[in-house]
């Protein structure tokens, strides 16, 4: 029973087959509000609402011509979008979407989980460099060099903005993260800057407008995606919707107290609020224009670190205090 269990758990939910399909959603969701909020229509055709489009698109890539450049590292090139889609999924795995026992810890729960997802968020950054430095092409190798560049920017104030209510809880494990604040709801207004700075950093992970920086077609055709197609583009843009999907979901997770009341209840919690999360994220990429690379990470690091760091000496206080 344990092993079906964890069959379950690892292939349907919330392993690879959900994630498939509620990132895919959440694909649609994000493209049909940013559309409504510049007056568009979205998404219209695929589906009731266009609800398939994003299932379309990549099954219509799926399909097309894979190309591998002349004096590209084959072998390299076509593993490094299998290898980030993993990455993301795995993540995903470690999210206490179902029945987590906050007492008794588990192969994806136990202390530290919170460090573990945060550094394989960080690892398709590094995937998305090496995929532009292996195309052997301009635009490629500049757009890989945005990304680690843009990485020194964001991924300092989202540790720290997301390692806050981890301090007040005093716990790193997320299950018993979202269950202290499950029980003390108060504390997290003062959690509020965090949030925040969180989801900028996020919209920047995810590099999205005005953080599109790495891929932007006006300048630099396509940046680390010019020389994908095929396959490997269809595995890089999964990637980023199922990136989206467990980015929210730590989000949600730390900062508005988790999904408990089982698998159900829990399921429906964690749909709305990563739709909330990612609502946010649409109305920023709506709001803004792109940046510079440069004014990124100044934005970065003269904004969002010091409120990471005042949110953090925040934290501090508050854990004095209930102490």
């Amino acid at each position: 029973m344990a092993v079906i269990k964890a069959l379950i758990y690892l292939l349907v939910y919330p392993g690879i087959l959900f994630l498939f399909v509620y990132s895919t959603f959440c694909e649609w969701f994000d493209r049909k509000l940013y559309a409504r909020l510049q007056n568009r229509i979205g998404p219209a055709y695929t589906g009731r609402s266009g609800i398939l489009q994003p299932v379309a698109d990549f099954l219509k890539l799926m399909f097309k011509e894979d190309i591998v450049p002349e004096n590209a590292d084959r072998t390299i090139f076509s593993s490094l979008p299998v290898i980030g889609l993993a990455i993301v999924l795995t993540a995903g795995l470690y999210l206490p979407l179902w029945n987590i026992n906050v007492s008794v810890p588990s192969f994806n729960s136990f202390q530290g989980d919170i460090i573990v997802v945060l550094y394989l968020l960080s690892l398709p950054t590094l995937v998305l460099f090496l995929a532009g430095w292996h195309s052997t092409n301009f635009f490629s190798t500049l757009g890989g060099v945005r990304v680690l560049t843009m990485l020194f920017g964001y991924e300092v104030p989202l540790f720290l903005a997301v390692l806050s209510p981890a301090i007040v809880a005093d716990s790193w494990r997320l299950a018993e993260i979202a269950d202290f604040y499950q029980k003390f709801p108060f504390l997290l207004l003062f959690q509020i800057i965090g949030f925040f700075v969180a989801v900028v950093a996020l919209q920047a992970k995810l590099e999205r407008t005005p953080f599109d920086i790495p891929h932007a077609e006006t300048e630099i055709v396509g940046g680390t995606f010019t020389e994908y197609s095929g396959k490997k583009l269809a595995f890089f843009r999964l990637m980023t919707d199922v990136e989206m999907v467990v980015g929210s979901g730590l989000i949600a997770t730390v900062f508005l107290a988790g999904f408990s009341g089982g698998v159900f209840l829990g399921l429906l919690k964690f749909i709305l609020k990563t739709l909330f999360v990612i609502a946010i994220l649409s109305l920023i990429k709506a709001a803004c224009s792109r940046i510079r690379i440069d004014q990124m990470v100044i934005f970065s690091w003269k904004y969002l670190a010091p409120l990471a760091v005042l949110q953090l000496l925040i934290s501090i206080i508050v854990k004095g205090v209930i102490q």
